[in-house]
Parts: structure tokens; sequence; C-alpha cells
């Protein structure tokens, strides 16, 4: 069985840190590893507008921003097919198929559905169905490209075991045609679900608690200075606590060894620098420059390669549109197999025809 990646992002606004150490740093060390045969990345713009739906031109804008995200990140068409999913269409008809098994009720038990509905206080009689539907709409992302590896954060494995169960399902039903997929979640712990400058749960543009991968190294300064610490750490000398420290928990996320050596040679670790500051004797704004260094070293690359992209944005929609043409020929040789599993490939079933007109001939001598 070949090994085959499937991932992606909503393009309801521009990647932030969050993202890329959460599933798109790791991407691009999949890609370059060798150990995988095909790498999907999908620009989730139809199940954007299951929530979006009377603002498509958010929609519209954002594909690109997305685009310019991955590439300025280090993803490489030559490595990996990007496409846009409303593109292939073959996602929606194997969605369709996949709604008769499952439940309204094994849906509404999904916990990472219920916390999406509760975030965006939708109330009872107001859910689109097709927001609804979408873990049913990502089962088909995963297994159009026969996905085997799925790297996501620690939210979303709800929504593979789902995939799994309508896998099983349907080759109990029609035969084995699908198979399961794995989740590869985040090596660091911090990497999971980074929080919000502000320290809140997760990072959110209404919120107005992003780091953006395309934020201007003065942009990344202001924020760095505005980030949630410890609120009983008042003076340089009291005791500071880690847990729940956003500096921190970025540093852990981010910092190496090497970064100590470059931009605060008073430690060896990230576990020096943390004892000093758990007993008292090292200020926020100390912790908080070396955050920011240790992040605009980080996010400088990709701000370069995103401002060259930038200058020549028909080749980077020359690039969505060769991924989207080679994600289109995989996906409609699955679902010819998946059609011919059901039994609903009529025009290419010649012993149907062959059998029924023979019933008919019977019937009418």
């Amino acid at each position: 069985m070949e090994k085959v990646i499937l991932t992606g992002d909503r393009p309801t606004g521009k990647l932030h840190i969050g993202h890329y150490v959460g599933s798109l740093r790791r991407r691009v060390e999949l890609q370059n590893s060798g150990e995988y045969d095909k790498i999907f990345i999908m620009i989730a713009d139809a199940q954007a507008l299951t929530d979006n739906a009377d603002n498509p031109e958010k929609i519209r804008q954002n594909v690109i921003e997305v685009a310019l995200d991955y590439l300025s990140a280090g993803l490489d068409p030559s490595k990996c097919n990007i496409f846009v999913q409303s593109a292939v269409p073959e996602l929606t008809e194997l969605a369709f198929y996949y709604m008769n098994l499952v439940s309204v009720a094994r849906v509404q038990r999904n916990p990472t559905v219920k916390t999406e509905i509760e975030m965006r206080n939708f109330e009872g009689g107001s859910i689109p169905t097709g927001f609804f539907c979408y873990p049913i709409s990502q089962a088909a992302d995963i297994t159009l490209f026969h996905g085997t590896t799925i790297p996501v954060g620690e939210d979303q494995k709800p929504m593979i075991e789902l995939t799994n169960e309508i896998v099983r399902r349907f080759n109990h039903i029609y035969g084995e045609v699908l198979n399961e997929c794995q989740v590869l979640l985040p090596e660091n712990k911090a990497c999971m679900r980074l929080p919000g400058t502000d320290g809140k749960a997760k990072m959110s543009k209404s919120l107005g608690n992003c780091i953006y991968l395309s934020d201007t190294a003065k942009e990344l300064k202001k924020k760095v200075n505005s980030m949630f610490t410890d609120p009983q750490h008042l003076n340089i000398e009291d005791p500071g606590h880690i847990e729940g420290n956003t500096v921190f928990t970025y540093l852990d996320a981010f910092c190496r060894d090497e970064d100590f050596e470059r931009f605060l040679p008073d430690y060896k670790n990230l576990d020096e620098m943390k004892a000093h500051y758990t007993r008292g004797g090292l200020g926020d704004g100390t912790c908080k420059k070396f955050l920011y260094n240790v992040l605009n070293d980080r996010l400088e690359p990709i701000r370069t390669r995103r401002k060259e992209l930038e200058s020549n944005i028909a080749e980077v929609y020359e690039v969505l549109r060769r991924g989207t043409e080679e994600a289109r020929k995989v996906g409609a040789k699955t679902l010819a197999e998946v059609r011919h599993a059901m039994r609903i490939d009529y025009f290419d079933d010649k012993e149907l025809v062959a059998e029924q007109q023979k019933r008919f001939n019977e019937q009418n001598k």
C-alpha cells in the first residue's frame, strides 16, 4: 500500500504561527523525508463556505493568502500537490454517498463538531447543514486520495475516528475498496494547540490574538511585548510561574538550544532559563526580548520568500491549477472504484446491459 498524506486548511485568513507549529512545519519535514509516495495539501474553500456562505469574497481573497503561506513556509510543488477543494467535484459526490452511512446522532456526538458549533454561537436551528456535515466531507477528502497518514492537531482526532468508521462500514457493505488512516500528531506537546498572545485557549482572528507568518518584524515585536505572562510576577525578584505563561509556551514550541548562544548566552538551554524565572530574578522583558529574537529568526525567511512570491501571483495560481488537475486525476480513479463497488456505474457495466437485455427478451417471447 502506498503511503499517502492528506491535510489542509480552511482559507478564512492568513495562516498564523499556531498553524505553523501545529501542522505546517511538520508537513514540510514530511515532504522532505522521502518516506511518502504522495502528499496532497488541500485549500479547503468549500468547507470554509459552510459557515461563510454569505461572504464568499472572504474565501475568494484568502485562497491566495493560504497558498502564499504554504509556499513561503517551504511546501514544494515538485514534492506535493497543493489543490483547491471546490475544484475537485469528485469530493462532493463521495461525501454525498457517505452521508447514507452515518446517522445524525453520530455526527452530533462528535466533540470537535460540538466545540466548533459553540465557537460560532450557532443555535439549534441555525446550524448550516453543510457545516454540520463537515466531518463527513472530511472523510471524503481523506479517502478520495487513499490517505494513510493525516497530520492534524489533537482536536481533530474525533474526525479521523469517524473517517475510519465510514471506511469500515463502506467496505463491509460494498467490498474492500477504501483504507483506514492514522493520525500524525505534533511531537511537541506545546505545538498541539498554541494559545493566543492573550493566553486564551486558541488563536483567533476575531480575538486579535494571532501572530501571522506574514507579520513584519515591527508587528511581531509589538505582539510579543503585549503577550500574557504571569500576572503574579510583578517584580523581577518575584518567583514566576511557567504553567499558563504564554511566553514560555511559545518558547517550548519554537526555541532550540543553539538560540541561547546567539540571543541569550546567560543560559545553555530553556530548562536553565525556566529555573531562573521560577526562583525569581528574571524579568518578563528579558524573556519577551528573547522570544522575539527566536520568532523573528524563524519567520524572517518565510517573510522574505513571501515577498518574492507576491511579485508573481499568476505563477502561484498556476501551481494551484497543476496541483488541482493532478488531484482530479487521482480522485476520478477512486470515485470510479467506489461507483463500481456500489453498483451504480450503469454505463460502464456491459454485463448489466447484456443481462437485462436477455431478461427482457425472455419476457417478450
